[in-house]
Parts: structure tokens; sequence; C-alpha cells
């Protein structure tokens, strides 16, 4: 099956069309004006076109280091063309962008039935990992799944109140510590106790904490030595919370935490509206961590699992031949 054959099964079976499409539009609006503005793209427009592309990529912050091996990946497929429309550059971008992301299949979360499973999410200070925490527990509640949210976040009151208060609205169990309390302390407690009430999930919501910050950082390395101990086979799934806002900072993010977590995936928040869904080709391409799960709302079903197919399909649009 070929990429426009998975492209037209996606949009044929993806329940969050609309959401995707509503999503992307800011960013789309960028890449078609620039495609707007040619209809046949001569030998001799070639190169001033590629100029554009590239700042184009840039504003849609995926990168330089991306933008720049999109744009050669790109120049490439064109000069094997004796004729360029703009159904050939919206193909080729497709192909393009494709071939950056490499994976086609988005893997489910990994829940091995039996054990507790850990999954630990980590970002900065209002990323959304608190909400972002409550939409995967009704997810995976829905799946049949029993939950537990843990507050690893001690030190915000507002914090652990705030999942505390998701926890009532999921229908799903509630672990915190006391306040202040070290957060190592409080994953050892809350794996005993899910490890007692036969619990199949427990999500961790830790502080949020800048990925510059040694002590903070060095903190969440603690975390997962001592959650180990508890549970050998934890965290089955490390997921880093992004705020799509934040743009190239955001890969920056994911660097970092990346090295401390060793990340099996990559959430992205807040995506309804920005301009900015180019960081999700920038994040794969620069740590190869796939983004599991995109925010385009804030209800707790407004978190989609990732497709590269919408997300291409959002991004440049539709082109002729495939439709």
């Amino acid at each position: 099956m070929g990429l426009f054959d998975y492209i037209k099964k996606a949009l044929n079976q993806n329940k969050d069309k609309n959401k995707y499409l509503s999503g992307f539009k800011s960013t789309n609006n960028k890449i078609e004006a620039t495609l707007n503005k040619i209809d046949v793209l001569s030998k001799e427009k070639q190169e001033s076109f590629m100029e554009e592309l590239m700042i184009t990529l840039l504003e849609a912050d995926v990168g330089y280091e991306t933008s720049k091996i999109a744009c050669d990946l790109f120049y490439g497929k064109i000069q094997e063309l004796n004729f360029v429309t703009k159904r050939d550059i919206k193909y080729k971008l497709y192909e393009t962008f494709y071939e950056i992301y490499k994976d086609r299949e988005v893997d489910d979360l990994k829940i091995t039935k039996g054990e507790v499973n850990v999954i630990l999410m980590s970002g900065v200070n209002g990323a959304g990992k608190t909400t972002t925490s409550a939409k995967i527990a009704h997810q995976l509640k829905n799946q049949g799944y029993t939950i537990c949210l843990v507050a690893a976040d001690t030190f915000r009151a507002g914090a652990v109140k705030q999942l505390e208060e998701w926890s009532k609205i999921v229908g799903v169990d509630f672990f915190k510590g006391k306040d202040g309390e070290d957060p190592s302390s409080v994953l050892i407690s809350a794996a005993r106790y899910c490890k007692e009430k036969n619990i199949d999930v427990m999500i961790c919501d830790t502080a949020g904490r800048l990925q510059n910050k040694v002590n903070l950082m060095n903190e969440l390395d603690k975390m997962i030595r001592v959650i180990k101990k508890e549970i050998p086979n934890a965290p089955s799934e490390s997921l880093l919370v992004i705020d799509a806002n934040t743009g190239q900072n955001g890969i920056n993010q994911a660097k970092l935490f990346n090295e401390i977590t060793n990340l099996t995936g990559v959430i992205l928040t807040k995506m309804d509206g920005t301009s900015k869904g180019g960081i999700i080709l920038g994040i794969k391409n620069t740590i190869n961590v796939p983004v599991r799960f995109i925010g385009l709302g804030e209800k707790i079903d407004d978190l989609s699992k990732f497709s590269i197919e919408m997300y291409l399909y959002s991004l440049i649009g539709e082109v002729s031949e495939y439709q």
C-alpha cells in the first residue's frame, strides 16, 4: 500500500479528522500561502522558491536543521521532473515530510496485564501535564483498565488539588503524599498502594521543571531510579508533555528530557490554533522519539492519537491525483 493509499484510509477512518484540520489550520495557511504563488515551477524559479520554502518551514517551527534536510530532499525530488506543477510540489512535499518522520504506525501505550504499569509524565510548568494525565486516564479507563492518578508534584498544592478533581471527574483512584514530601517517597508509597489494589496503570504527574535546572532534572532521575526498586519494569512509558506554542524551545526540552528519562513518546498540547505545527517534524528528526498524542482542545476527550497521515494532510491539503 502506497503513502497516498494510507492517507485515503486515514481520511475515511479517522474520527478526529475535523479536529486535525482545525488544529493545524494556521500552519496550513503558511504553507498554502507559499504554494499558491505558483502554478508551474520553471527551472529558473526553483532557486527562489526553495528559499521561500525554507523560510516557510522555519516560520512553522520545523527548525533549521530539519528544514534544511527537508529542502534538500525536496529539491532532489523535483530535479527528477522536467515540468513541475503545484500538484507535483504538494506530492513531493508529502513524500519529503513522510521520509523525515519515518514511522507510519503509532504504538498504543504499553500496558501489560497482571502488573502495575507506570506512566511517567514530565515537562515544564504550564505545558498541560496534569490535564493531559487526566485525559490519558480517561482513555485507558474506557479501554477497561483500572487507573490511579498519582500527584508526584508535592510542592504545589494547587496541582495536587487539580489532579484530585480530575480523578473524581474521570472516576479513577487518586494518590497523594504530604505537602512538601519528597516526590520519590510519594512514588514508593503509590507503587505499594497500586500493587495492593491490583491497579493496572499508575499515571505519575510530576512537578514542572525547566530543562536547564540541574537539581530538578536530577530529582526526576532519582524518581525513576526509586520507582524501579518497587516496579522493576517501570516506567513502561515515559511521556514528555510540550506546549506546541513554545516552538523551538520545545525541541530543546525534548533533547534534554530524553537524556534523563529515555522518552518513549512526546505529547504536544495546545495544537489547536498554533501556527507552529512543524515542531512535530523537528522533534522526530532531532531525537527520533515519536509524537504519541496531540491536544486539539480542552475537553476530556480532546486528546488524539497521532496520525502521520492526518498530520500531513492537515499541513499540505489535497492533491488532486489521489482524491
